[in-house]
């Protein structure tokens, strides 16, 4: 069978898109969506997402990691299913859909992509790290060794050991800049190796950044592998909200496999 697909890129982040209004994806045949991130004998991406029709919003978003498991929230990938759904014609300038952690809200100007992200009012400080969930689960730490620091093992152990074990952690380094610029490094699971950016990461570090006091800003900019992001928040009595997370989505190519 022959599927049509567009290739899209968020700081990096890469993603096969298929236009799902139809069902016509098999959306069980783990193996299927494996084999199209495959980067040697597919198309190569971090991840396939399905755009779905939604009865009452401007569609749904369906994401699968390169593994070919669904998983939680992708923020690169929401905003690049933004900018698909715009070339799509689905939407205009504004939309609203539904993803697995929930409604999101977002912009488009150009190539900027405006994702609002889900509120946060849980995050737990230890004494080397910082936990919280960004609609993925994030473990946030300190490496001032960013540039030279070997991401897939250190990320790869901490994912798999305490507490997080089999369900597992995405793991974030982090090199503070400036009061407002931190340099981030992810270890993402499901991909089982570093990715050049992460959008639910990037946000989980802002966040976390704020939480420990590290940064009394509420606009803070992330400097990836992939390029560089934004995140805004408000905070009211310990709740992070109106979080929005802030970069470039663009079209890489389109074809048929």
């Amino acid at each position: 069978m022959q599927q049509t697909f567009y290739k899209y890129q968020g700081t990096g982040n890469d993603f096969v898109m298929i236009d799902n209004r139809q069902q016509t994806f098999d959306k069980n045949n783990t193996k299927l969506v494996s084999a199209l991130c495959d980067r040697r004998f597919g198309i190569g991406a971090d991840g396939l997402i399905l755009l779905e029709h939604h009865d009452n919003l401007d569609f749904k978003m369906v994401y699968y990691n390169a593994d070919g498991n669904e998983s939680s929230m992708c923020g690169n990938g929401g905003r690049c299913l933004v900018a698909f759904a715009k070339q799509l014609g689905v939407i205009d300038d504004k939309a609203v859909f539904e993803a697995i952690d929930g409604l999101h809200h977002a912009i488009i100007d150009g190539d900027i992509v405006k994702l609002q992200m889900v509120d946060v009012d849980t995050i737990e400080k230890h004494e080397n790290h910082v936990f919280l969930d960004t609609g993925s689960p994030h473990h946030v730490q300190f490496e001032n060794r960013i540039d030279v620091f070997d991401i897939k093992k250190e990320g790869s152990r901490i994912r798999y050991g305490e507490p997080y074990n089999e369900a597992g952690s995405n793991v974030n380094f982090v090199k503070k800049v400036s009061d407002q610029i931190f340099t981030v490094r992810t270890y993402e699971r499901g991909v089982e190796n570093e990715t050049l950016s992460c959008g639910t990461g990037a946000t989980a570090v802002a966040l976390a950044m704020h939480a420990i006091n590290e940064t009394t800003d509420n606009l803070i900019t992330l400097q990836v592998p992939g390029g560089e992001l934004q995140v805004s928040f408000e905070v009211e009595n310990g709740l992070y909200k109106n979080v929005w997370l802030i970069g470039a989505a663009k079209l890489v190519f389109k074809g048929v496999i």
